[in-house]
């Protein structure tokens, strides 16, 4: 009975084209609380709910609030789907076990989601010298290789060009990864970028159930550094992998596509070397864009629109902007204002 509620929920997830990737942690998570309770779900109750809550926050590693209430939604999406009586799970188990499943998740045994940002406080956007000193560490280790005669050197200029290109254009990882060549697009707005006027990214984050999400980002003039490196890796630095026909942007030495992992590395390299908080991330470089945008003087709207949030508020919770951006605006406004008190 338990392996058939279980292929039941999967075909129920498969029909609304949830991922394999979404789906699968969630089957192994009802199966470890079903080992941990010892019971199956038709003897479930809020109780073993708490003792699995309780374990999880407890020991020498415990798991943070904000994954709880993943397990805790994962559960619950699992008892409703084998509480609905369009399904028949409940009728079933009464007439066999003289037990029917019921929903062990409630308010009053969850975690509440009650801030808008629950991410580790150390992780934030960097400021403008932070980024100079993670870029200059990144292009310090291909002179470095160079230095000793090693090989490397030009997978080092690769990383160091690619962790450029992810704040430049305030890039996810795997947005990142997944860039073609021809991703570029030229913008007749700004025909001095020529190719490099914008970019297509055609892996954004997707909502559970749909395909990847696209958007253009075009290239800002506080950005346009970036220009002259992604023509000089195009045209001189990429062709020295023999890519053939490959179409990624951003080549192993084994003519493949660089992977997230290796993005991720790239950047812990650079922030060790650099000597910046091991807190930050390489999505620090994302928070970093949103945040440098709006110092920038850049509406929000477009803000919103360049890093692909559906919602404002998810671009508010990247920004961070700097004490002397918030005075500059008081100053601004006590420069509009200053007679508007005024006794006349």
């Amino acid at each position: 009975m338990f392996e058939a509620m279980l292929e039941g929920w999967e075909r129920q997830q498969r029909s609304r084209f949830l991922r394999a990737g979404t789906i699968a942690p969630r089957l192994r998570l009802v199966r470890r609380f079903t080992e941990f309770t010892g019971q199956y779900p038709w003897q479930w109750s809020p109780g073993e709910l708490e003792a699995f809550t309780s374990q999880l926050a407890s020991g020498d590693r415990p798991v943070v609030a904000s994954t709880v209430r993943g397990y805790q939604v994962t559960l619950r999406l699992f008892c409703e789907f084998v509480t609905d009586g369009r399904y028949g799970w409940a009728v079933e188990c009464d007439r066999r076990f003289g037990e029917a499943p019921v929903q062990i998740c409630h308010e009053w045994n969850t975690v509440a989601h009650v801030v808008d940002y629950e991410g580790q406080p150390g992780r934030r956007a960097l400021s403008y010298d932070e980024v100079q000193v993670l870029f200059d560490a990144a292009d310090g280790r291909v002179e470095e290789i160079r230095a000793r005669r090693r090989k490397g050197a030009l997978a080092a200029m690769r990383d160091a060009a690619m962790l450029k290109v992810v704040y430049a254009y305030g890039l996810r990882r795997r947005e990142a990864a997944m860039l073609d060549v021809v991703d570029f697009r030229r913008n007749a707005r700004v025909a001095k970028y020529g190719t490099f006027g914008s970019v297509q990214v055609r892996y954004g984050k997707a909502s559970r159930g749909s395909p990847p999400k696209r958007r253009t980002v075009l290239t800002v003039p506080e950005m346009d550094w970036v220009v002259p490196l992604l023509a000089q890796w195009s045209d001189e630095l990429r062709p020295l992998f023999e890519p053939g026909g490959h179409a990624a942007l951003w080549m192993t030495e084994r003519r493949g596509r660089v992977s997230v992992r290796h993005l991720n590395d790239a950047f812990g390299a650079a922030r060790e070397r650099a000597g910046l908080p091991a807190e930050l991330d390489l999505h620090s470089l994302r928070h970093s864009y949103v945040t440098h945008l709006l110092e920038f003087g850049y509406p929000e709207l477009f803000v919103q629109q360049q890093v692909g949030h559906s919602h404002a508020s998810t671009t508010g919770l990247y920004t961070s902007v700097s004490d002397e951006f918030r005075n500059r605006l008081v100053e601004r406004s006590l420069e509009r204002f200053d007679d508007l008190w005024e006794v006349q």
